[in-house]
């Protein structure tokens, strides 16, 4: 079920996934509805616990976006690059990031471009070095039913990303 909230920065939407197929679904849903900004890289992080679905959201966003290869974790790369048609998609897992700083060696400055999206994992673990979110996704295990998928848009760019979300949730069932 899909619980949409206001529109512009804190617009809000929840949605449980019962299996691994609709986690992914829900990631093609952000890849279909995400607008492209024209002064920099959407962003979205990906919270929750181990095993909570976040590489699997990933792969649905890369998946819909056009990756016709496998979708490669990048917790020991600690960042893949895809370049998908109009759009470079940044996945970074920051799970073995022993300290925010470390993000300065990845060269996140120089992907911070118009026609750039970012999906980035465990993004706690890089607090004060990151770039604030368009979008939260926070995934959590929900007793016997399987995921609860939370998102909470952080600028109006994310706001309209929620809303479009919204209406693909809509047209696909």
């Amino acid at each position: 079920m899909t619980r949409p909230g206001r529109t512009g920065a804190g617009a809000a939407w929840r949605k449980l996934a019962r299996s691994a197929g609709e986690t992914e679904a829900v990631g093609a849903a952000l890849a279909e509805a995400m607008p492209v900004p024209a002064d920099g890289p959407a962003i979205l992080y990906l919270s929750g616990e181990l095993g909570t679905g976040k590489t699997t959201l990933a792969r649905g966003f890369l998946r819909r976006r056009g990756l016709a290869g496998p979708a490669r974790s990048p917790t020991f790369a600690l960042l893949e690059c895809y370049g998908l048609g109009d759009l470079v998609v940044v996945h970074v897992d920051l799970y073995r990031l022993r300290e925010p700083q470390e993000l300065e060696s990845l060269g996140l400055r120089d992907l911070a471009r118009p026609g750039h999206a970012w999906l980035i994992e465990w993004p706690e673990r890089g607090a004060g070095y990151l770039p604030p979110p368009d979008v939260i996704v926070t995934l959590s295990v929900s007793s016997r039913e399987g995921h609860a998928i939370a998102a909470v848009a952080r600028s109006p760019l994310g706001g309209s990303w929620l809303a479009a979300t919204v209406e693909f949730f809509r047209e696909s069932t």
